[in-house]
């Protein structure tokens, strides 16, 4: 074995370990939520973030998000966004922001009219500075990373070595929620999301991670599995977190996972020469085979339930006159406060306090998308507009960039169906926006006075 693959495998069992014992002693989620920090810290400030050391700690702590949610783990709830936030300023006090995100900073700027109006329209009991950072930490975390990432260049390799970051914790999670629902068949009963088979928690934000998870190691059966050792290994680590994801009966993750999975495959075959198109053929041969198995694995264990919750039926055959679970009634509230409010909003965090007095019902929104245009108006429409022309720009000017509309599909596709309670759709939106080359020059451009990256 070589020395390469001796050490993926080392980093693999340790993350399945985490897993292990996170479930066997919870109190060590504590100890693996702090230490992520206070680790990461100590090494980005030691390397001085010669080689994105603070991008790298990003990733894995937005990647662990999840399950530091679920096992207890976090320091606060939404401490995750604020740490990913952290360490990129700590990234860009070592190695300079991007002169040219002016995108950002005026994205930054569109957030700030509804911020300041929320002060004056939430009701009187509200917990004014809670329900501002809940709601605005999501685009702010996306607005600060990409600040660092926008244009910075990267190699494919460290890329690659980006992805597993979030990817390894990713696995410690299946690895959990392995062992907390060990036979499927005793808590599947129905095609309703099953908080049983995710690990307690919410199924939408589990299946978000596991679709994101599958990506990454079917992506690494692609890009990094140069013997048959590393090739299984990837295969079996994608068709478990796969299956874990599907289990969760929660639909939103998994098909934004497939569709990247789809994207990426498509980018490669059409950018790629007769022989490397060869061996994709394999490979797509290999991805549809595993997929195919997994989905008749996980079709036997729920006793055929899981086709009929990808069909939108009960578990009698009967269709749901909802293929949304309800959320459009949601994004409509959302849309009508638009219409009425369409300068300004109604607010940051009085959307929901509309919603309630409209409704009598208190429901978060699902759809970030909406709640930006209820809750910041025309500035909300502007920011996304950013948002989501910015990329598309960039994929133009660098088309190597393999991963960019992988990216951009799962940030969009995540955020209307489970909008950004979590730092991972603004983390890796943050990444659609890197310089991406096959590698980069051995001698590091110069930085200005400012340190800022030319």
């Amino acid at each position: 074995m070589k020395q390469e693959e001796q050490s993926y495998l080392y980093l693999i069992l340790f993350h399945v370990a985490i897993g292990v014992v996170i479930f066997l002693f919870p109190f060590t989620a504590k100890i693996y939520g702090y230490s992520m920090f206070v680790l990461g810290a100590y090494y980005v400030i030691k390397t001085q973030n010669k080689n994105n050391e603070a991008l790298m700690t990003a990733a894995y702590i937005a990647g662990a998000e999840v399950l530091l949610r679920m096992s207890g783990g976090n320091i606060t709830y939404e401490f995750s966004k604020y740490g990913v936030m952290l360490f990129i300023l700590m990234g860009m006090y070592f190695s300079g922001f991007s002169k040219g995100a002016v995108p950002y900073w005026i994205f930054l700027l569109l957030l700030v009219p509804s911020v300041i109006l929320s002060t004056f329209v939430l009701n009187f009991d509200t917990n004014v500075k809670n329900s501002i950072a809940f709601n605005i930490s999501g685009p702010v975390c996306l607005a600060v990373a990409s600040l660092y990432t926008y244009r910075r260049k990267i190699a494919l390799k460290q890329m690659n070595s980006l992805l597993l970051c979030i990817g390894l914790p990713i696995l410690s999670c299946a690895t959990y929620l392995t062992l907390y629902t060990p036979n499927i068949q005793d808590v599947i009963t129905s095609t309703e999301s099953n908080f049983e088979t995710s690990g307690g928690f919410g199924p939408n934000q589990v299946a978000t991670f596991l679709g994101l998870g599958m990506f990454i190691f079917f992506s690494r059966i692609i890009m990094e599995s140069r013997s048959k050792l590393l090739l299984v290994l990837n295969l079996l680590i994608a068709l478990n977190i796969s299956y874990r994801g599907m289990v969760t009966f929660s639909r939103g993750g998994m098909i934004t996972g497939f569709l990247m999975i789809v994207l990426l495959l498509s980018f490669l075959y059409f950018k790629s020469n007769f022989r490397g198109r060869v061996k994709l053929n394999y490979i797509i041969v290999v991805i549809a085979l595993a997929m195919m198995a997994i989905w008749g694995y996980t079709s036997f264990q729920t006793g055929g339930l899981i086709n009929k919750r990808y069909s939108n039926q009960d578990a009698a055959g009967r269709v749901k006159e909802s293929q949304l679970t309800g959320r459009e009634d949601i994004a409509q509230t959302e849309v009508n406060m638009f219409l009425n409010n369409p300068i300004f909003g109604v607010g940051v965090g009085k959307g929901v306090e509309v919603r309630e007095v409209e409704s009598g019902t208190f429901v978060l929104s699902h759809d970030e998308i909406t709640r930006m245009l209820a809750e910041h108006g025309a500035f909300g429409v502007l920011g996304l507009l950013i948002l989501i022309f910015t990329p598309l720009v960039l994929y133009f000017e660098n088309k190597f960039n393999m991963f960019l509309l992988c990216f951009v599909a799962f940030w969009f596709l995540t955020i209307n169906h489970a909008a950004m309670r979590t730092a991972i759709p603004a983390f890796v939106y943050s990444l659609s926006l890197l310089n991406v080359q096959l590698e980069l020059p051995k001698r590091k451009q110069q930085e200005s006075f400012l340190g800022v990256s030319k």
